[in-house]
């Protein structure tokens, strides 16, 4: 049966005052959220997100994980939309969402925004997401080279994000062909901003998860450390079903920062 083992790290780093990164790892499922920049309570967002999607992969073990991803997508949506409408001054707040989910039998990937997903397979490293960007799609159309897109002064406008709008153009979801021995390691775009893939691709192909989460969310700080810093390493393996909650990183940590739909009809 597949399963995940691994490990995530959540840094404010070294010049945002508060984080609005979260992320969840599991045995069946991990996720980074990052509130997008500039928005209204980006760490509600992301909160509220990373904490809809975890709590649905946790009560449907088992299930189809289309059928996961997809769901957990449409509550993370449904309660930052209601996050909105109990505090006006939230509005516009949004969040990126790239999840992980198995049933035992695939992976499942689910993406929204400019966070990641990389696998690595016999020592190859692959980005498995497209961002969802205003420089990617000047790429994609040839009006942008890609040694180009570090640098240009809108790299960071995201297109596509978890808005509350239940019309928008929601969530690409992908079933992943992942074998026993691949590693997939989701980030926020602090990382990936001032961490190279080669030095991502190093760090990945010797250290165990924990390890690695930690070094590159080091290197992230040691390059400046400009944006919050999360990391998420996972191995897929074989082996029985386990039981566990998982673990909270980032802004979700702080219950403060979720709006959960089910606990407000239950108050």
């Amino acid at each position: 049966m597949l399963r995940f083992s691994g490990a995530g790290v959540s840094d404010v780093g070294l010049v945002r005052a508060s984080n609005e990164d979260s992320g969840f790892v599991a045995p069946y499922v991990a996720l980074v959220a990052d509130g997008v920049g500039g928005a209204a309570a980006g760490e509600i967002a992301s909160a509220t997100a990373a904490y809809a999607v975890a709590a649905i992969a946790l009560q449907r073990p088992g299930v189809d994980a289309v059928r996961v991803v997809t769901e957990a997508f449409a509550a993370a949506r449904d309660n930052v939309r209601l996050g909105v409408q109990r505090d006006l001054n939230r509005l516009g707040m949004a969040t990126t969402l790239t999840v992980v989910v198995t049933d035992g039998r695939t992976v499942v990937l689910g993406h929204v925004g400019d966070s990641r997903a990389y696998l690595l397979r016999a020592g190859e490293l692959r980005q498995i997401t497209t961002d969802h960007t205003y420089v990617q799609h000047l790429v994609e159309t040839g009006r942008l080279s890609d040694q180009e897109r570090a640098t240009h002064p809108w790299r960071n406008v995201v297109l596509r994000s978890v808005d509350g709008d239940p019309e928008g153009s929601g969530l690409d979801t992908t079933r992943l062909d992942v074998r026993i021995g691949d590693r997939l390691m989701l980030c926020s775009d602090g990382l990936t901003d001032l961490v190279d893939d080669a030095r991502i691709a190093a760090v990945l192909r010797a250290q165990d998860p924990e390890e690695a989460a930690a070094e590159l969310t080091a290197a992230a700080l040691g390059a400046g450390g400009k944006d919050n810093v999360t990391c998420v390493v996972v191995d897929v393996i074989d082996g029985p079903r386990v039981v566990g909650d998982g673990r909270l990183l980032g802004a979700v940590s702080d219950p403060r920062n979720v709006v959960d739909a089910a606990a407000i009809r239950l108050a």
